[in-house]
């Protein structure tokens, strides 16, 4: 790109990032707002007979951070408090909004037995369960789990 066309996304790409944050970076900001596993955990292989799943969670437009109506932004502040929960009780090991210009969306990696459960895990969250957002689900072998800070 060029230095011009640069500078002009430039505003486009700080709404998107602060809408971003706002309204869906909480999962990102969730590790400070709970406690933080034992660093034994936290390098420990997914538990026997359990696997670690990649959730890709798709909103239904390319433009949704910036024009939520109220009611999706509702179901987002539902999808946040769900996502907080399973990270609490360990089933999410990390997730949070990916800012792709072309279109955000967000990431989840969880531990569940098998793809059905990790698939009735993220379908749970209100933000699918209404049909609002969309997701992908395959199963992921972490290499490098995040440590605790």
């Amino acid at each position: 790109m060029r230095d011009g066309s640069c500078r002009a996304m430039l505003p486009v790409m700080k709404k998107l990032c602060f809408a971003v944050l706002l309204l869906a970076a909480g999962v990102a900001c969730a590790p400070a707002q709970t406690q933080a596993p034992p660093a034994s955990q936290a390098s420990a292989p997914a538990a026997a007979g359990m696997k670690t799943w990649f959730v890709r969670l798709i909103p239904p437009r390319s433009t949704f951070p910036l024009d939520m109506s109220e009611s999706e932004k509702k179901l987002m502040q539902e999808h946040f408090v769900y996502l907080k929960d399973l990270y609490a009780k360990g089933v999410l090991i990390f997730g949070g909004p990916v800012l792709e210009p072309k279109g955000v969306y967000g990431v989840l990696v969880l531990e569940a037995a098998s793809e059905d459960e990790a698939r009735a895990i993220a379908s749970a969250d209100p933000s699918v369960k209404s049909g609002m957002n969309r997701i992908e689900v395959a199963e992921m072998r972490v290499a490098f789990p995040p440590k605790a800070h």
